[in-house]
């Protein structure tokens, strides 16, 4: 009898071990590895510090302004939308330009876009101010002829003359081509967005729920952050879509701008941040929604076949990422 009570009290223990060992993180634990991983996103871009009210106010007025087109019917904010809380993308597969041109790739987000190492798909941008710069002049997009004629656009405006007097005292030619994308680069330097992610990191327990805490698990241990690390989650580094199984496209990524064949179909990683609001997704965007991107990076890029379970819990925790001013909820 005693020896049975013993036997039990055996495999009691051993069971309660067992289970310790294969229990979910705590929230505390998940914290300090996201934190580790990741990190609250900065409340500002790098450079902004340089930036003055007159500036941005500007820049906010240039990015809306559709006088930068050839036409006057498109401005950045017809491919980067934020009014009514958008999400900085137009969320078609590629974005319309004067006379119905169409892009060749997704249109990224403008949201946070300063905490990358660079701007457009193939990076070939390496700030905001340079990026905010070839839109205006490309034939697909605004197609305004050259630098000169938005020049004269602007000078003819005098509300422009009194706002580029104000954010740039300095310069004796106010109103030049290269004012004009740092002044957008300004505007677009304050659109840093805050989300439950970060509240979470930040210390409070309550701000995710247990799928989204179970789908931060599975993000942080089976991979994902090989890719997709640092505050903006993303937005740090260039990799070859199709790392392990291959990826039907016949865009060569960074490789038309390197001219190095060993960045073939590499693209810059995009930020997971506001991720539910940029479909669709990838360069081409051929990929509806976040699930189903989700299930594709596992197997393209991880050699992963994930269960619907574990696309759900990662899809909650990347719902987590959103602006909490545009995360609608029904």
């Amino acid at each position: 009898m005693n020896t049975r009570i013993a036997l039990c009290t055996v495999a009691a223990l051993s069971l309660t071990v067992t289970t310790s060992l294969t229990a979910a993180p705590s929230p505390a634990e998940l914290r300090a590895k996201a934190k580790e991983i990741f990190g609250p996103l900065p409340d500002k871009m790098p450079g902004s510090e340089n930036d003055t009210p007159a500036r941005v106010q500007l820049g906010r007025k240039l990015y809306f302004e559709k006088k930068l087109s050839r036409d006057q019917t498109i401005s950045c904010n017809s491919c980067h939308l934020l009014d009514n809380f958008r999400g900085g993308v137009d969320n078609d597969p590629t974005s319309g330009g004067v006379g119905g041109k169409r892009g060749d790739r997704n249109a990224p987000t403008t949201l946070n876009a300063g905490f990358h190492l660079a701007q457009f798909w193939d990076g070939r941008a390496p700030s905001l101010k340079e990026q905010a710069k070839g839109p205006v002049l490309n034939p697909v997009e605004m197609a305004m002829p050259d630098e000169r004629e938005v020049e004269a656009r602007l000078k003819a405006d005098t509300a422009y003359q009194k706002l580029f007097a104000k954010a740039f005292p300095q310069e004796t030619n106010k109103i030049t081509y290269d004012n004009m994308a740092e002044a957008i680069a300004a505007f677009e330097r304050t659109l840093v967005t805050h989300d439950r992610f970060d509240d979470f990191q930040r210390g409070d327990d309550k701000a995710l729920s247990t799928q989204e805490l179970e789908g931060l698990n599975l993000v942080m241990n089976m991979g994902c952050t090989a890719c997709h690390v640092g505050p903006a989650m993303g937005g740090s580094s260039y990799q070859k879509m199709g790392l392990v199984h291959p990826y039907q496209t016949s865009d060569i990524g960074r490789a038309k701008v390197t001219k190095d064949e060993s960045d073939n179909m590499k693209f810059k990683v995009p930020s997971l941040r506001n991720v539910a609001l940029t479909a669709p997704y990838f360069h081409d965007g051929k990929t509806a929604t976040v699930k189903e991107a989700v299930a594709k990076m596992a197997y393209h890029q991880l050699d992963k076949q994930i269960n619907t379970a574990e696309q759900d819990s990662i899809t909650a925790f990347l719902f987590a990422l959103t602006d909490k001013p545009r995360a609608f909820t029904d």
